[in-house]
């Protein structure tokens, strides 16, 4: 994360410490760090901030009272001090999370992007952690086309199933829903009891759903095979009836490897050698057809529909 440093002469009880003491002590020079998004200088909803949020690792964000009590629900943890009195003082507020957590969090609050600083999958689940903490609902700051909601997704492409089981573990629904269209892929044995617990009942059901309802559906697709056509001298009934049994055959292997995710060219590698042992043109021209129709209705088949559905 980015931020300023700075020699500053400033008190020791103004740093936001508790002395071991009661003796005072001698103003030392201190170098502080200040948050390069969150900066003294931040004119938001024409006000200048007026509270300091201190990071674990000692850097200052200069931010608003009226943001942080809007958005939570429990007074920020109770940490809040009362409004600004009119002394011109800014009170000093120090928090236990690093400096990467508290400025995604903060970003988050304010509604802004922070696809700048590219936080990694660990530091947006820290995040969610903090928010729940301090009263504000990630249900609520999660939703599409929020700025956080646009992280958490960028991770579900390399991170399919953690994205998943952090959507889950905060009852994030449109982030579950998107994530989906990432988890056909997922082998369902791989999944870890502790990644079970974490995603729950609910979102596990629905991700099983997932995996049983598009395999359901390619096994429906499949069962129709190529259309038949008026015998002639050349093909008749029983010839037409070796098309619809190799047909079956290899739609059998394909079922029996099948995954969720099986893309169009493996199913046209898997039917369409079946051409070469056909003599009858028809029959040829009603399989290319069959595979046209095929793929057609499989690109169709929905990757999200079981996750959107709301379950009895």
């Amino acid at each position: 994360m980015d931020y300023f440093d700075f020699n500053m002469h400033l008190p020791f009880d103004q740093l936001g410490a508790t002395p071991r003491d009661e003796h005072p002590r001698a103003q030392s020079n201190q170098t502080i760090s200040v948050s390069t998004a969150f900066h003294p200088d931040v004119h938001i909803d024409n006000i200048y901030p007026d509270i300091m949020l201190v990071s674990s690792d000692q850097v200052f964000f200069h931010v608003h009272l009226h943001r942080l009590l809007s958005a939570s629900d429990n007074g920020f943890n109770a940490l809040l001090p009362p409004p600004p009195d009119g002394s011109g003082l800014v009170p000093i507020v120090v928090l236990p999370e690093p400096a990467e957590i508290l400025n995604i969090a903060l970003h988050a609050i304010y509604n802004v992007p922070a696809s700048q600083y590219a936080p990694s999958f660990e530091t947006l689940s820290g995040t969610l952690d903090m928010l729940m903490r301090y009263g504000i609902p990630p249900a609520r700051m999660v939703l599409p086309p929020t700025p956080l909601y646009a992280l958490l997704l960028s991770h579900a492409p390399l991170r399919p199933i953690d994205t998943y089981a952090l959507a889950a573990a905060h009852s994030l629904e449109d982030l579950a829903v998107a994530v989906s269209a990432h988890l056909l892929s997922f082998s369902l044995p791989a999944l870890t009891d502790e990644l079970a617990a974490r995603i729950g009942a609910h979102y596990l059901k629905r991700l099983f759903l997932l995996h049983h309802n598009r395999l359901t559906a390619l096994k429906q697709l499949l069962l129709q095979p190529p259309a038949a056509h008026v015998d002639t001298p050349a093909c008749g009934g029983s010839e037409q009836r070796r098309l619809t049994r190799a047909w079956a055959l290899a739609a059998a292997h394909l079922v029996w490897d099948a995954r969720p995710n099986l893309s169009m060219n493996m199913l046209q590698a898997a039917l369409r050698p079946l051409e070469r042992d056909l003599t009858c043109e028809l029959c040829a021209f009603a399989l290319r057809d069959r595979i046209a129709v095929l793929i057609t209705d499989w690109s169709a088949v929905k990757v999200r529909r079981p996750l959107a559905l709301v379950d009895s």
